[in-house]
């Protein structure tokens, strides 16, 4: 039995972008956020790095953050995003602030306080601020907290959106968007949320490869809703793999923050044989795409399991208060970092793609909007620099806030069908979902991953198309449930990787091919964008 509710803004996802754009805008509307599962388990809470933020007035370290991004971008940032994106960034650490965020600071020459800030791979300064290593944990706490408290923020946690109500399908000729329908997970009921706004938050896609830096949320969920849509998408062969996740025999998984190599960690071989500068004269400094491939690269050529990260050589005390949770989490795997390396490989960690917006974060459909890691705005690129996400999340909700607020939320909207049940039936064939993942993640892995061929992503797109009917057979035959939702939609994220990657006939950035090794200097640089192609009625 389905239930209606009424908001004036609908979002999609709890993380920094949604919980900020939240906060913005609920002195002013009806807000209702949406969280897949508890509210601490999207992306931002596992976040170590920090936020690149240019905190003075001084031009020249606006440009030098400008040009360090768009030398990580390879080419595609969007140059007037970059700035705007940049410009805002002190505006961003206010607002942090305001909602109660503690940074790391330090005492300076003259003894009075400042924040302490890092550098990581890509960046020419240190300008990361930070709260030790785990600012995602900080920002998402001090959001959670203050969304709380107000009034007019209704949290739904464990509620999973399945499709964006628009006014196309409803037969409506002049396209907006209307709502959502949503399955809580807790109650197995499906709920029709209407709003006059909606913004997808819902963070990335990273959970279609076997290994990830990601939580389990991150299966793409706000890239496929705005995909059936029928919003455009663009730049999905660049997916970031993080270069440095811990590798453990018995699976126990993290991410080594990119600031352990910023405060001098040199990446090494078993035998002790530090690699990077033959690689890059940036080193360890390296943007990570140039970072993972050489991981990569030593790993597959020498036949070994990983290479090790050694900040040993720092005093033990400085590794304890710089990095407190990547030393404790790694003491309770007996690795102890102040005296051994940390054994790592690469992992899938950031959608560099997404759904395609503007520089207020509005889609190709009226009254939906889309920010965080979901969202192509033109700030990443090829290749994401290090501690660009959480302050482009921050930017564009302060720039969705600008556009929301000149917007008439009186309307009133037409009225909306319930979802429809009836014609389906209750499973007894769940174990179908656990091999459709299992074997679509090993196989995006193994032909999609790193270092691509065409060979092997014509492959893929053999095998998914496979997976795709079956999955699609079982959606309209079988109840719902949130495995199921998950499955359909990183099936369609894997299509759009592998579209895009096939698509792109050089090397840039993440995307690199052995069939087209080099740069196509030719031509200027281009977006790949993807159309859904309407079906004929």
């Amino acid at each position: 039995m389905s239930k209606q509710q009424n908001y004036d803004v609908l979002i999609i996802g709890s993380g920094g972008a949604g919980l900020s754009l939240a906060l913005k805008l609920a002195d002013h509307y009806q807000i209702a956020v949406l969280s897949k599962f508890a509210m601490t388990e999207g992306s931002t809470f596992y976040a170590q790095g920090g936020i690149s933020a240019v905190l003075d007035s001084q031009e020249t370290s606006i440009e030098s953050h400008i040009q360090d991004t768009i030398l990580s971008g390879a080419g595609l940032c969007d140059p007037e995003i970059v700035r705007m994106t940049v410009e805002y960034g002190k505006k961003s650490i206010d607002f942090l602030h305001q909602q109660g965020m503690e940074f790391t600071e330090r005492q300076n020459k003259k003894g009075e306080a400042e924040l302490h800030l890092n550098q990581e791979g890509g960046h020419s300064e240190r300008r990361i601020v930070h709260h030790a290593d785990a600012t995602g944990k900080a920002l998402s706490l001090s959001l959670i907290e203050k969304a709380q408290q107000h009034p007019n923020i209704t949290l739904l946690e464990h509620h999973n959106a399945i499709d964006l109500i628009t006014a196309n399908k409803l037969g409506i000729k002049q396209q907006r968007v209307l709502g959502a329908y949503v399955l809580d997970t807790q109650t197995k009921q499906i709920k029709t949320i209407t709003a006059n706004i909606v913004a997808i938050a819902t963070g990335g896609a990273n959970k279609v490869y076997l290994y990830t830096t990601n939580p389990q949320i991150s299966t793409g969920d706000g890239i496929a809703l705005a995909w059936r849509a029928g919003c455009r998408i663009a730049n999905m062969e660049f997916m970031q793999f993080h270069p440095t996740c811990l590798y453990h025999p018995d699976g126990h998984s993290f991410l080594i923050s990119e600031a352990v190599r910023g405060e001098g960690g040199k990446l090494i071989l078993p035998d002790g044989y530090a690699f990077m500068h033959r690689y890059d004269p940036r080193a360890e400094l390296a943007p990570r795409d140039v970072v993972a491939r050489a991981i990569d690269h030593e790993i597959k050529k020498r036949g070994i399991d990983c290479v090790y990260l050694d900040i040993s050589h720092k005093p033990a005390d400085f590794i304890k208060q710089h990095f407190p949770s990547i030393y404790r989490q790694c003491l309770e795997l007996n690795i102890d970092i102040t005296k051994v390396p940390i054994p790592v490989v690469p992992a899938a960690h950031y959608t560099c793609g997404g759904v395609m917006t503007d520089e207020f974060a509005r889609t190709d459909i009226p009254g939906l909007y889309a920010l965080g890691e979901v969202a192509h705005t033109g700030l990443h690129g090829a290749n994401r620099m290090a501690s660009n996400s959480l302050l482009e999340c921050l930017v564009f909700a302060e720039r969705a806030k600008e556009d929301i607020l000149q917007q008439d939320l009186a309307q009133t909207l037409p009225e909306v069908p319930e979802w429809d049940e009836s014609k389906v039936i209750e499973s007894e064939e769940d174990v179908m979902i656990a091999q459709n993942w299992d074997e679509l993640r090993r196989f995006m892995w193994n032909y999609v991953g790193i270092v691509r061929t065409t060979q092997r992503l014509e492959r893929a797109a053999r095998r998914l198309e496979i997976l795709k009917t079956e999955i699609a057979e079982y959606y309209h035959h079988y109840r719902i449930n949130s495995d199921l939702l998950e499955l359909r939609n990183l099936v369609i994220v894997a299509d759009l990787i592998i579209q895009s990657a096939l698509t792109r006939k050089e090397s840039r950035g993440l995307h690199y091919t052995l069939d087209y090794p080099e740069l196509d200097k030719s031509q200027d640089a281009k977006n790949t964008i993807l159309i859904r192609k309407k079906k004929p009625k």
